[in-house]
């Protein structure tokens, strides 16, 4: 191969955007020629490898664009420790079938039982699959709806978080919501109720919501 034609070669690569053959090019080509092989299986090499390294950098984008606290994984949750935790129940959530029905979840206990580490480790399952995943925190949630009331912005803010496959609210009735932070909430839940879905975590029984929301149709909203 001329060095003209090698260094043509290397600027398309980079033309193209193919950055993981662009770093393998030189030590890969080297090798294949000392193999003799042939331009199909080079190809196949190469195509397949650049398509991996893009799959993998989407992801990790998807990751760090889906505001997650920390990186959590099923395999890093001890459920021996847990055992009131369905494993079982948690494999299955893990399949995304769930998010192809638009279903919610509710993570409910004490604080310490691991509802973070769960709901995180979906939403990194979820990303990994490529759908659109964001994590909030209630408290957070509340005061940005609540500063884009006073900012004429509501349904601009309401559309943005209703447009995630993917939502998961964390830390429900931790801090204690005002009638107004509940009917933001409440109108945010129904923009998503069975056209996305959302991951929730609460240190309250799901019959006390009615106190957390201050109205007992939050709890229709959320399909329960």
């Amino acid at each position: 191969m001329s060095e003209l034609a090698y260094e043509r070669i290397k600027n398309n690569l980079e033309t193209l955007g193919m950055r993981n053959t662009l770093t393998i090019i030189d030590n890969y080509l080297e090798q294949a020629i000392h193999e003799k092989r042939n331009i199909v299986d080079i190809l196949d090499h190469i195509f397949t490898e650049e398509a991996k390294s893009k799959k993998s950098r989407a992801v990790e984008n998807q990751i760090k664009m889906s505001g997650f606290p920390y990186k959590k994984t099923l395999d890093m949750f001890d459920f021996d420790f847990q055992p009131s935790i369905n494993r079982e129940q948690i494999m299955e959530l893990a399949t995304m079938r769930f998010v192809e029905n638009k279903e919610n979840v509710v993570f409910l206990g004490t604080p310490g039982v691991g509802k973070t580490h769960l709901a995180v480790a979906l939403g990194m399952i979820a990303a990994e699959h490529r759908y659109s995943t964001y994590y909030i925190n209630c408290h957070n949630l509340i005061t940005q709806l609540n500063k884009a009331h006073y900012e004429n912005r509501l349904q601009e803010r309401l559309k943005n978080f209703a447009k995630y496959k993917v939502l998961i609210i964390d830390e429900i009735g931790y801090l204690p919501m005002d009638i107004q932070g509940a009917n933001l909430f409440f109108q945010l839940i129904a923009k998503r109720y069975e056209r996305n879905t959302t991951i929730f975590t609460s240190n309250k029984a799901f019959s006390a919501w009615n106190e957390v929301f201050s109205d007992i149709t939050i709890k229709k909203a959320l399909g329960y």
